[in-house]
């Protein structure tokens, strides 16, 4: 089969972007020492110090060790030992941050339940089915797992671009699939695409779906929408464009066979949610969520507390919090502006994208929107039509590479970035 042009060079770029990318993280490490611990959240101090990682296995490996931090630690944990991991710390049902009953625990035990169960499963199942043939390199079993997740979501980055090319190749023209796509690698924190995170399957399941579903692929747009959920809880909001697609076509002036079949793909990522509802891994994850991470669905009024204090410390924290916070405010409001650009035209991108930013930024936690705004296709659809006049398309993409590069460090390093 005859690769076309646009698509062989998408691929060159994200080669390229992932040696780039693996490189820069392994060279810093040479070059650069950075003064610790990182102050720039309330608590990050105390997991930045130098020995705040002697005790967390899956974080001291040293294979590809600059890009496992913060949340690799479980991922890599479920791929391993499975979710009741003894290297993971557990909270009772009972603790709670603010109370005289706060408390750790060491699963397995009962009433101890560990924070792994926070993470949606999908992503460390891909990593444990990779790992089995990489087995044959002779590794220890964190450094295979880590290897398998390094392939695992630099695959899934390379779905995200070809999904966004395909989303803006359409009104954009093949150059503008293609700026989208790039967009993408070198947004502030596009370089959780080359980390151990799940960032890289979520966005290509998400950006898949879309692009399916626009090219009218309902089957396959409902099993990645239906894969999505798995990976992230964010995947469930697919039921939202589903259904917009669903009534601007009209559906239901359909023969009876396509208006069923029609129907029960857009239900997919609903579906889906309520078979991960009933399973014990859901309950656990609303205890661990809720009483460990201190997010939930639509807390209103923590959210607002959350958000003030962030604003305070924009304005009079440090200097490293007003970073952090600026680009935190300076996401969310670029992706708000962009979402509503193109509600008029792709009303389904549009209101996902808002629907993204509502749903993270009302989880009663005042951090990492400038990573959970990836999954918004319109922040690059907009980005790559402006970025057809060459000023704009130089400049935002020095400014993305220095900003990334910088944050990409952090990460390296183990300082908190979103």
């Amino acid at each position: 089969m005859k690769i076309s042009p646009s698509i062989r060079n998408l691929l060159l770029i994200w080669l390229g972007w992932a040696v780039i990318m693996i490189g820069f993280q392994g060279l810093v490490q040479m070059r650069v020492s950075l003064e610790r611990p990182d102050n720039v959240l309330s608590w990050t101090s105390t997991e930045t110090g130098r020995s705040s990682n002697a005790t967390k296995a899956f974080l001291t490996d040293p294979f590809l060790n600059a890009h496992v931090a913060w949340d690799s630690e479980y991922y890599l944990a479920i791929a391993v030992d499975g979710y009741d991991s003894s290297r993971i710390p557990g909270v009772s049902s009972l603790y709670r941050t603010d109370s005289m009953h706060s408390f750790m625990c060491r699963p397995p035990k009962y009433d101890c339940y560990s924070l792994s169960y926070a993470f949606f499963p999908l992503f460390s199942l891909l990593i444990k089915g990779l790992s089995l043939p990489l087995q044959l390199f002779g590794m220890t079993q964190i450094a295979t797992a880590t290897l398998s997740a390094m392939i695992v979501t630099l695959l899934g980055a390379l779905a995200a671009m070809i999904s966004l090319y395909y989303l803006g190749r359409k009104s954009l023209g093949e150059e503008g699939g293609l700026r989208a796509a790039f967009y993408l690698l070198v947004f502030p924190s596009g370089f959780f695409l080359a980390q151990v995170y799940s960032e890289g399957v979520f966005l290509g399941l998400v950006f898949a779906a879309l692009a399916l579903l626009d090219a009218r692929k309902w089957g396959w747009a409902a099993l990645c929408g239906a894969l999505a959920v798995w990976a992230r809880p964010g995947g469930a909001i697919l039921l939202l464009p589903f259904v917009v697609v669903w009534l601007k076509d009209k559906t239901w002036r359909l023969p009876a066979k396509q208006i069923w079949l029609h129907s029960l793909a857009a239900l997919a990522p609903a579906l889906s949610y309520g078979i991960w509802r009933i399973t014990p891994l859901a309950q656990r994850f609303f205890i661990v969520e809720e009483h460990f991470f201190s997010r939930g669905l639509l807390a209103i009024r923590q959210t607002l507390w959350a958000w003030d204090y962030a604003g305070q410390q924009l304005l009079n924290g440090n200097s490293s919090a007003r970073f952090y916070y600026g680009l935190e405010f300076a996401a969310i409001l670029l992706t708000l502006l962009t979402c509503l650009m193109l509600l008029k035209k792709k009303p389904e991108l549009a209101l996902f994208g808002l629907a993204i930013v509502v749903f993270c930024f009302t989880s009663g936690s005042a951090q990492g929107m400038v990573r959970y705004v990836l999954a918004a296709p319109p922040l690059f659809l907009v980005l790559a039509r402006w970025g057809k006049h060459p000023a704009f398309d130089r400049l935002w993409t020095l400014a993305c590479v220095l900003i990334m590069g910088f944050e990409a460090m952090l990460f390296t390093f183990n300082f908190w970035v979103a």
